[in-house]
């Protein structure tokens, strides 16, 4: 499965139950990734949750992505990891690198700049993310990247480019059209009223 589509980011929910019928909605309708991200939980919680988030992955054919814990990723035995600025083993991009393996996925938040972008891809990130690229709801303080940058940052490093922050259905395809292969999605995706759907219609984009 290649790096692209749509990547349905979890919200901080407590309740199992929820979470999981959530989710499970977001790959019915043929996300091919999912995130799970979980800033409020204990860690007892996090891993139950991140082990569900797993098991229906696997059902669906999906690949499930842990957001700023490599070593949770390698516990659980998901498909790879997402890491913020201060979410890499010792600091150290590098040291994610070979904790997770060359068989799982490395992604990086580089906000709005190209050279932390350079630092992600000399140290063996499989993607690069992104963002802010709309104002978003979710973390109304986010740096902006313009959408200018996704295209630059795919052509300067040959590697797959998501884009986060305040997507919608009505402004996915300028992002897509900038040059992200892949889009990371929370309030627009988990707020429908009919997530399947919205899903859908996201992954449509794409084809």
């Amino acid at each position: 499965m290649k790096l692209g589509g749509l990547c349905a980011v979890t919200l901080d929910d407590p309740l199992l139950p929820r979470l999981s019928a959530l989710v499970k909605a977001a790959l019915d309708g043929g996300a091919p990734f999912v995130q799970y991200r979980n800033k409020a939980a204990s860690r007892p919680l996090r891993r139950a949750q991140a082990a569900e988030m797993l098991r229906i992955c696997r059902a669906a054919g999906a690949r499930l992505i842990i957001n700023d814990d490599v070593w949770l990723a390698v516990e659980i035995g998901a498909d790879g990891a997402h890491l913020g600025r201060d979410d890499a083993p010792g600091g150290s991009l590098a040291a994610a690198r070979d904790a997770l393996g060359p068989q799982r996925i490395l992604g990086v938040s580089c906000y709005n700049e190209l050279a932390r972008g350079e630092e992600a891809a000399r140290a063996g990130a499989d993607y690069l993310a992104f963002g802010s690229v709309f104002p978003s709801r979710t973390k109304p303080a986010a740096v902006h990247a313009p959408l200018e940058l996704l295209g630059e940052a795919r052509r300067r490093f040959g590697l797959p480019v998501a884009a986060i922050g305040g997507i919608t259905l009505d402004n996915a395809s300028q992002v897509i059209a900038a040059g992200a292969d892949m889009i990371a999605v929370v309030s627009d995706l988990f707020d429908a009223m009919d997530i399947k759907t919205r899903a859908q219609a996201y992954q449509q984009l794409f084809s």
